[in-house]
C-alpha cells in the first residue's frame, strides 16, 4: 500500500490530476479541504461532481454538516479510516487539498486531546459568547502559552479553553504532558506550480462556472437552514455571495470580489506549501501528471 500528497493552490487543478490518478493507480482520495467537508456546500466549495465521486471513493467529503465545527483532529481521524480500509481493501491512498495546514499538522504532530463532554462543549460555546473575556482568562493562567495566540485567533481560544475545562490543566501543563506525535511519518508529497496569469485565468473560469451552476440558489439556501454564524458561511464565496444577497455587490462585483479572494487565499497558500513542504517536489501540472504516471 502507497500514499502520496497532491498539494497545491486553490484552483490549480489538483482534483481532476488526483481523480485521474486514481483511477490508474487504485487509490482512495483523501480531501484535505476546508469547505468540501460539509455536506450541502457543492457548488461554493468546488466540489468533485456527483459522477466523479462514484468513480472513486472519496473521504473528507460530505463528512458533516455546516453548523458543526472542525479541526486538524477531524482529519486525522477521517485519515485513520481512509488509511485502514485502504490496506484492508488493498488500496493505495492520494491524499489531496488546497488546505494543507491539515497536511502540515499530521506530519509535524498532534497531541492527543482531553474527553470533551457534551457539556462542557456546551460551557465553553457559552463563553465564547464573550471572545475577549475568555482571552483575558487564558491569558491569567497561562500568559507564556497564550503570548503567540491573537485576541481574534477564536479557533485557538475554543481550543485552548476546552482542554481547560475538560482536564483543568493549562494548556502548557497539557502539552508537555502530551507532547505531539506525527500521524503521517513518511509522505512524498507533489506540489502544484502554477505560472501567476494561468492561475489568474483558472480562477476566473471556476467563479463563473460556480455562479453559472447556481451558487446564489445555493447560499441563500445555507443561509434559510444556518444563518450567518457558523465559521461555514464566512468562507470565501459564500461570504460575497451574502453581500449580493443584502444587495450591497451587483453580481458583476460578486465574480469580482470572489476572484480578488480567492486570489489572495491562493497566494498565501503557495507561500504556505513552499515554507512549510521544503522537501516537495515541486513542478508544473503537466510536469508532475508526466513524472506520477510514469513511476512505479
Amino acid at each position: 500500500m502507497k500514499q502520496i500528497a497532491i498539494i497545491g493552490p486553490t484552483a490549480s487543478g489538483k482534483s481532476d490530476l488526483a481523480l485521474e490518478l486514481a483511477q490508474q493507480t487504485n487509490a482512495y482520495i483523501l480531501s484535505l479541504d476546508s469547505l468540501s467537508i460539509y455536506k450541502e456546500i457543492d457548488i461554493a466549495s468546488a466540489k468533485p461532481s456527483r459522477q466523479d465521486l462514484k468513480k472513486i471513493k472519496h473521504f473528507g467529503i460530505d463528512e458533516i454538516y455546516p453548523n458543526d465545527t472542525f479541526n486538524a483532529y477531524t482529519f486525522a481521524k477521517i485519515y485513520q479510516q481512509a488509511l485502514n480500509q485502504a490496506k484492508i481493501l488493498d488500496k493505495n491512498l492520494i491524499i489531496v487539498g488546497g488546505s494543507s495546514f491539515y497536511l502540515s499538522s499530521m506530519l509535524n504532530g498532534l497531541s492527543p486531546l482531553p474527553t470533551i463532554t457534551k457539556q462542557v462543549q456546551q460551557d465553553v460555546d457559552k463563553m465564547l459568547l464573550h471572545v475577549n473575556d475568555c482571552y483575558e482568562l487564558l491569558q491569567h493562567i497561562d500568559p507564556k502559552y497564550m503570548q503567540n495566540i491573537k485576541p481574534n485567533d477564536k479557533y485557538r481560544i475554543q481550543k485552548m479553553l476546552l482542554i481547560y475545562k475538560a482536564s483543568s490543566y493549562t494548556p502548557s501543563q497539557w502539552f508537555s504532558m502530551h507532547p505531539p506525535h506525527p500521524v503521517i511519518k513518511e509522505l512524498p508529497i507533489y506540489n502544484i506550480a502554477v505560472q501567476k496569469d494561468d492561475l489568474i485565468q483558472r480562477i476566473h473560469d471556476r467563479t463563473n462556472m460556480m455562479i453559472t451552476k447556481g451558487l446564489i440558489d445555493e447560499v441563500a439556501a445555507l443561509e434559510q437552514k444556518y444563518f450567518r454564524s457558523y465559521g461555514s458561511m464566512k468562507a470565501i464565496g459564500i461570504i460575497e455571495t451574502l453581500q449580493y444577497l443584502d444587495g450591497l455587490l451587483t453580481k458583476e462585483q460578486l465574480a469580482q470580489e470572489i476572484n480578488l479572494h480567492t486570489r489572495q487565499l491562493a497566494k498565501r497558500q503557495q507561500v504556505f506549501n513552499k515554507t512549510q513542504f521544503k522537501n516537495s517536489v515541486t513542478a508544473s501540472l503537466k510536469q508532475l501528471r508526466q513524472l506520477l504516471f510514469t513511476k512505479d
